[in-house]
């Protein structure tokens, strides 16, 4: 998922929330530890605080919330307004945020107090049965499931939403299950979408039994986990609007959308039609959400520390504190109490347009003259994360600590061997468009890159793009981008959900994001290899190789942090908590406090 996941993207992070001290975040040049924390479950992958539930897990109400009371209204504040509300078109952490309030797919995560997660039955009764080595997967739905009219949520609609990600307007989202169904990448050549009157045979529904069945084409024994994913979310046949419904999607969770001005504010209002008994995953205390588009994370900031009127209900549900007031949230008691803050499990980079940049040497130059201490420092400094040197994030299986380009050596760059290369290359003074999108932060961070660049030998062209649209205009195959920030996060934690959506070229298209271009059948063919290794420890060493063999013989990205986030909320808000999906708040846990 992007960190954007889109890509801080919609991600199975599995680090633990809470209110940690200076003392405990990351710090110094160590670019993550370890050789990652994920380990194997019974059927499947699974990561260090993720476990597979059983039926009795998936039963609901949620667990109540020490404290909460129901009623009032919330008010998150984000930068940016949702730029997709589609479920199958969601593949981004802010839209899967908000998704979570009215999206409910066939299994998800359920949340424990300490941050810890379990894989349940969210929509069927539990996380499904495989069979046939991780062909097959059945899922009964559970009873009592209804959309936001009053009507049934059947099978058909589950099977609905998974064959409107074959549509032509669904690119968005993800393409994992397009991928396993179809054995193909090119899923669209062989299924267009459910709207010409015809079902993929390889999904088969029982309406009397409750039961959908996947036949895979290509063996997948962590679908369980992939079907968490909101791109894969319900969707009811009969009320479909096909790219009308973006616009207005229609609630199988305890909110639906009640009014949305674009770009200003959006309210979100109980659901009646949801039965707690249904969803052992979310809590529903508010009695609406309002959220508020466009202020920065400064200003956001500000407004929570002062905690005054309304915004003793708001919180910052996906703006951070920026580091100009990180030592001030620390160092005050009271704010500090007022805070939540975790670890992302995901990768900050910036991926080099290959179509554009063909010569090796010229990427191996831009790596080498890339200033990330300068970067970080705006960040906040060591407390804002640690330095990235690989593609794989330090939690992922297998996952190995290399340092391709002596970044943690010289991390404020090195320009002379920049120069060496550009030189070697022929390609002294070549333009570079370095493409962002604007916020406070990364206007700060274009001027030290932009310097970085200079001092390096590049002429460099710097724009800046609008942050709601910023994703769909780099995902074009035609942009006029060399270098382009980005960030992603794993889908859940092993590294096919990091190399494979990043780094197959057979992804290559509008909408996808392989923002490299990177094209190199070698590598495809061992992605292919790699995902069907069935002992989860030799995979993850399979993986690890490849992202090295990746950075060295190819070079397609610039690894940035492995960040920490932080987050403000008012003095009436109760029940905050770190999501480790998403890196930002639990929404669907937060109570108004009388």
């Amino acid at each position: 998922m992007s960190l954007s996941r889109r890509n801080f993207m919609i991600a199975t992070s599995v680090a633990v929330g809470g209110s940690m001290a200076l003392a405990a975040c990351s710090s110094g040049n160590s670019g993550g530890g370890g050789t990652g924390g994920a380990k194997a479950g019974a059927n499947t992958y699974t990561g260090k605080s993720v476990t597979v539930g059983t039926a009795a897990d998936s039963t609901g109400p949620a667990p109540e919330i020490a404290g909460a009371t129901k009623g009032g209204t919330l008010r998150p504040i984000g930068m940016d307004d949702f730029s997709h509300l589609d479920p199958q078109r969601i593949y981004f952490s802010w839209n899967s945020q908000v998704g979570n309030l009215y999206i409910r797919c066939l299994t998800g995560y359920k949340i424990a107090p300490d941050g810890t997660m379990k894989l349940v039955g969210d929509l069927a009764t539990d996380a499904g049965t495989m069979s046939d080595a991780g062909k097959t997967w059945t899922f009964t739905l559970k009873d009592g499931l209804k959309w936001e009219d009053g009507s049934e949520l059947t099978v058909e609609d589950v099977r609905h939403g998974i064959e409107r990600g074959f549509a032509s307007f669904t690119t968005e989202g993800a393409t994992y299950v397009q991928n396993a169904l179809t054995g193909s990448t090119d899923f669209r050549s062989v299924y267009k979408g459910p709207y010409s009157g015809k079902h993929l045979d390889s999904v088969v529904t029982d309406t009397a039994k409750k039961t959908i069945t996947f036949h895979l084409k290509l063996a997948r024994p962590d679908l369980n986990f992939t079907l968490a994913m909101h791109s894969y979310g319900a969707v009811p046949v009969k009320l479909d609007t096909k790219e009308k419904y973006d616009k207005d999607p229609v609630s199988a969770g305890p909110y639906k959308i009640k009014q949305h001005s674009v770009d200003k504010s959006m309210i979100l209002v109980r659901n009646p039609q949801w039965d707690p008994a249904t969803d052992s995953i979310r809590n529903a205390y508010p009695d609406s959400f309002a959220f508020e588009f466009g202020p920065q994370g400064l200003a956001q900031t500000d407004r929570l520390i002062a905690d005054s009127g309304d915004d003793q209900y708001a919180l910052q549900a996906y703006g951070n504190v920026p580091a100009e007031r990180i030592q001030q949230v620390l160092t005050d008691a009271t704010l500090k109490k007022r805070s939540i803050d975790g670890l992302l499990t995901g990768l900050y980079y910036y991926a080099i347009n290959m179509k554009r940049i063909p010569d090796l040497k010229v990427r191996q130059a831009l790596i080498h003259a890339w200033p990330l201490e300068q970067i970080r420092t705006i960040y906040g400094g060591p407390s804002a994360g640690d330095y990235a040197t690989t593609i794989l994030s330090p939690d992922i299986l297998g996952r190995v600590k290399y340092d391709a380009y002596g970044k943690l050596t010289k991390p404020q760059g090195d320009p002379e061997k920049a120069k060496a290369l550009l030189k070697e290359a022929g390609k002294t003074g070549q333009k570079i468009v370095y493409a962002f999108p604007q916020s406070d932060t990364y206007d700060k961070t274009k001027v030290v890159i932009e310097n970085a660049l200079k001092k390096a030998g590049f002429t460099p062209v710097i724009k800046p793009l609008d942050s709601t649209s910023y994703y769909d205009q780099i995902q074009q195959i035609d942009n006029q981008f060399d270098v382009m920030w980005f960030g992603w996060a794993p889908d859940w934690p092993t590294g096919y959900t990091l190399i494979q959506p990043l780094l197959d070229g057979r992804t290559i298209g509008n909408g996808a994001n392989n923002i490299s271009q990177l094209n190199v059948p070698a590598i495809d063919k061992e992605i292919d290899k790699d995902v069907v290794i069935p002992d989860p420890v030799k995979a993850g060493a399979a993986w690890a190789a490849l992202d090295k063999k990746i950075m060295t013989e190819q070079a397609p990205l610039i690894p940035e942090t492995y960040q920490r986030r932080f987050y403000l909320y008012g003095s009436k808000v109760g029940g905050s908590l770190f999501d480790p999906l998403f890196s930002a708040s639990v929404l669907y846990k937060l109570y108004a406090k009388a």
